[in-house]
């Protein structure tokens, strides 16, 4: 479960005092941010780690039940002390870090609420596969570097019992996933049992140190991290394993929409808003689903003409998907392929983008041990301050389901000029107050991702008629998730019907079909953000190209969406709407 804790500053007010200034009462803003930041990172240390703070390197967060009552607790008072500041004092740009800041509160506190918290995985991942990142994610240069990894391995059992411990409450109370995801969830636990330590992926860093690590010293911390491994974390992972395979899935629920959960209603119309942005109802999105879903289909039946197929669209579909001229043999063949393509677009981004990231990335494949229920692909970010680059992950399991004319629009969307680009720009947006410059909001950063998926077309990316198909393709996906998470959720699906929607309107391997479907069922509401983001992005895009006629320059308006980082669509609307005032130049 993805966490944005805050907190907040008592500041003390003399009744009979006149309201502050601007700058006095910006500043009492700024210090209720920081102040909540340093709370977030002491309640969750391993995002510490992530955003370059390493006073508790050594820790894992502590997930009961009674930590989360008192967070929340906690939360409710910032958002009350907050309301006490006079917004209207406050300068615009602090405006919109008021209503952001308000904005995650109330979320946060809506989401606890609707005990979301007892449903802390999803069909693909959860708390064990993030551990398992935990030698990449770290610091480990020094000898107190190994020290506190070693302390986090040794707190994992705790760690994992937590989590067993709120999904038994869950059990309990109704709040559980559906069976049918839960099928094959053991392999992503089931690599990391196992009987020679030195196979572990958390043996890794013990095979080498740095300079800065005394000799020695190796043989000793080699020695810790063995037992540790061997002591600490196989041992949780074998519990974690036989309470999947023991209770949970045996538990687990037959019915697969939110709003069959407790207050399952008001939960999804909840999730709608807020994985969107906007005021919208699961039934309007549902029909801007099916509208789209008829838009693209037109433009897709318009190449299979040009291509000269002959045969139904379910004909052309089947032959995308298992004729060999589509697919490569070896991983290492689609790794090469992907990274072509990257390094195509890396040469185009100067023509769009006026300010480019200084973080480099690398193409990488999708770790083994989640492979099999992965997505096609994903962008993972470097922790700052480390020596990592950002990295495209590229799924190289099961290539029979890896075609080559979806690897453009995914490449687009998950390198550049998607998501690399615009969080390694996020994290050097040094102005921002922490809580923005670190945290991303689903319908800004993912309906860019899409948004960016079209403007390879302009760019020259696409180069034959099967990888533009690709590129309707996954947007017919994400207009397709509109329809199907809504379905499921809201109105009444079933699982087969999801599947057939999607099926019947993309080329997506049947493969990747089942594994999305079974996201969207264990994730609700998060696919709408994409294609909803995305349409919100292109309609801004029209009205300055017709407002501002020949005054529009792409780079201006790439700037004002990239270099204020992730906003609510409705913030985003407002700033387009200063850059068309300011005649199409970023503010």
């Amino acid at each position: 479960m993805k966490q944005l804790l805050f907190a907040g500053l008592i500041c003390t007010i003399v009744a009979a005092c006149a309201a502050p200034p601007a700058e006095s009462t910006g500043d009492e803003l700024h210090a209720l941010f920081e102040e909540a930041w340093q709370f977030q990172m002491k309640e969750n240390p391993l995002w510490a780690t992530a955003v370059g703070i390493h006073d508790y390197n050594d820790r894992l967060p502590s997930f009961t039940i009674e930590d989360l009552e008192r967070q929340a607790e906690y939360y409710q008072g910032v958002l009350d002390r907050l309301h006490a500041i006079d917004r209207d004092g406050l300068e615009a740009v602090d405006r919109i870090n008021y209503d952001m800041f308000e904005r995650r509160l109330s979320d946060r506190l809506t989401g606890f609420g609707f005990k979301e918290y007892l449903i802390p995985i999803t069909a693909e991942s959860g708390f064990h596969t993030g551990f398992a990142r935990l030698p990449e994610r770290v610091p480990l240069r020094t000898k107190q570097d190994y020290e506190n990894y070693i302390a986090r391995l040794r707190a994992f059992p705790l760690y994992a019992e937590q989590h067993i411990e709120i999904m038994r409450e869950g059990i309990a109370t109704g709040y559980v996933l559906p069976r049918i995801v839960m099928e094959g969830y053991e392999s992503t636990i089931e690599p990391h049992l196992v009987d020679d330590v030195s196979t572990s992926v958390f043996w890794k860093p013990f095979e080498s140190f740095s300079n800065a690590v005394p000799e020695a010293e190796h043989e000793r911390l080699r020695q810790a991290g063995m037992e540790a491994i061997r002591d600490n974390v196989i041992p949780a992972y074998r519990a974690w394993y036989r309470f999947i395979l023991d209770e949970y899935i045996p538990s687990a629920s037959p019915i697969i929409g939110a709003s069959e959960l407790p207050n399952g209603t008001e939960y999804y119309e909840y999730l709608v808003r807020h994985h969107t942005t906007l005021d919208v109802t699961p039934q309007e999105v549902h029909d801007i689903g099916l509208a789209e879903v008829a838009r693209i289909r037109s433009e897709m039946e318009a190449i299979i003409e040009e291509v000269g197929f002959e045969g139904s669209f379910a004909e052309f579909l089947d032959f995308l998907r298992t004729d060999p001229q589509f697919f490569v043999d070896t991983p290492e063949e689609l790794l090469k392929e992907a990274s072509f393509i990257a390094k195509k677009m890396d040469g185009k981004l100067p023509t769009y983008f006026k300010t480019l990231p200084r973080l480099p990335y690398g193409v990488a494949p999708v770790p083994d041990h989640i492979a099999p229920k992965y997505t096609a692909g994903r962008y993972v970010g470097a922790p700052l301050g480390s020596t990592q680059p950002g990295y495209y992950w590229v799924n190289t399991y099961a290539l029979e389901s890896r075609p080559l004319w979806a690897l453009p629009a995914l490449t687009l969307h998950e390198a550049v000029p998607g998501h690399h680009l615009q969080n390694a720009l996020r994290q050097e947006l040094e102005d921002l107050p922490d809580f923005r410059r670190f945290s991303g909001i689903n319908a800004y950063g993912e309906g860019w991702g899409l948004y960016c998926e079209k403007l390879g077309v302009e760019a020259g990316i696409y180069t034959t008629p099967y990888e533009h198909f690709g590129r309707l393709t996954y947007e017919m996906w994400r207009a397709a998730r509109l329809v199907v998470d809504t379905g499921m959720h809201y109105l009444g699906w079933s699982r087969q019907q999801g599947l057939d929607f999607l099926a019947e309107n993309t080329a997506l391997s049947l493969h990747e079909i089942t594994t999305e479907t079974d996201r969207y069922i264990s994730w609700p509401g998060q696919a709408l953000a994409y294609k909803m983001g995305e349409i919100k992005i292109r309609e801004l895009r029209e009205r300055a190209e017709e407002e501002l006629g020949e005054d529009f320059d792409i780079r201006e308006f790439h700037e004002v969406i990239l270099m204020n980082g992730p906003v609510p669509l409705t913030v985003l609307e407002d700033q387009i709407e200063e850059l068309i005032e300011n005649g199409g130049v970023a503010g």
